[in-house]
């Protein structure tokens, strides 16, 4: 079974390809270039290091939320538009599932995946790491960060934080004895995408869509200006 995986939720964007739960190969950059830049020419590039076609393709994963509006829409479309000639299967990852992947290895830990959603507000989910694997303790969630350190305080050292917002929470958080992941595991890889795929139920690209949690800002100042016109008619 061979699964793509695909990442750019956020700063980072990388692809990956997963052969029966084993990692075959993975391209991770973290520039300043734009997803639509990098993403394909580094699936691309993989696929052709592996001697392999898309067609070859059993799924093709994403990691499709919540994150940047932007970098999540790219990664969406990019699976949809390599899946659709070849009818592959698709499977849509929660991104910070995907992050909290990064730490199935510290048992006993509490995992919190963080993802700065501006605003005064992170991307979160809590994960405990057990014998068995990751056991959810949130669902995904907009949060401030004065409610999520309020929610973690009791935690104490068992916090291990990852994410691109792990730093802003460990600002607040360290006091108390919240740890940082090591940079090497603590952003989001799509070979966790890949790996998690293998263990879900795929879809097709018609039914993949991402999942936001907010509503993208375009259409909140819209919204907001459609407020403003109704007080004034």
């Amino acid at each position: 079974m061979l699964i793509l995986g695909i990442e750019s939720s956020a700063g980072p964007a990388s692809a990956a390809v997963v052969q029966d739960g084993r990692l075959l190969g993975e391209f991770f950059v973290n520039t300043r270039q734009t997803h639509s830049q990098t993403l394909l020419p580094m699936v691309k590039s993989l696929l052709a290091n592996l001697s392999l076609k898309v067609r070859d393709l059993d799924c093709i994963a994403v990691a499709n939320g919540p994150g940047s509006f932007t970098g999540v829409r790219i990664g969406v479309a990019c699976v949809k538009g390599m899946a659709l000639p070849n009818n592959t299967a698709c499977c849509g990852i929660s991104t910070l599932e995907g992050i909290a992947y990064g730490g199935a290895g510290l048992v006993g830990s509490i995992i919190c995946a963080a993802m700065d959603a501006r605003c005064g507000q992170v991307y979160n989910a809590l994960f405990e790491v057990e014998d068995t694997g990751l056991a959810r303790l949130t669902e995904d969630r907009a949060i401030s960060l004065e409610e999520l350190g309020r929610e973690c305080r009791s935690y104490g050292e068992r916090l291990v934080l990852f994410g691109d917002g792990a730093q802003v929470c460990y600002k607040e958080f360290a006091a108390w004895g919240a740890r940082l992941a090591p940079e090497p595991v603590r952003f989001q890889r799509a070979g966790s995408v890949a790996l998690l795929a293998g263990e879900r139920q795929w879809v097709t690209a018609g039914e993949l869509m991402p999942a936001y949690l907010r509503m993208p800002q375009a259409e909140r100042e819209l919204k907001a200006k459609q407020m403003n016109w109704e007080d004034v008619k």
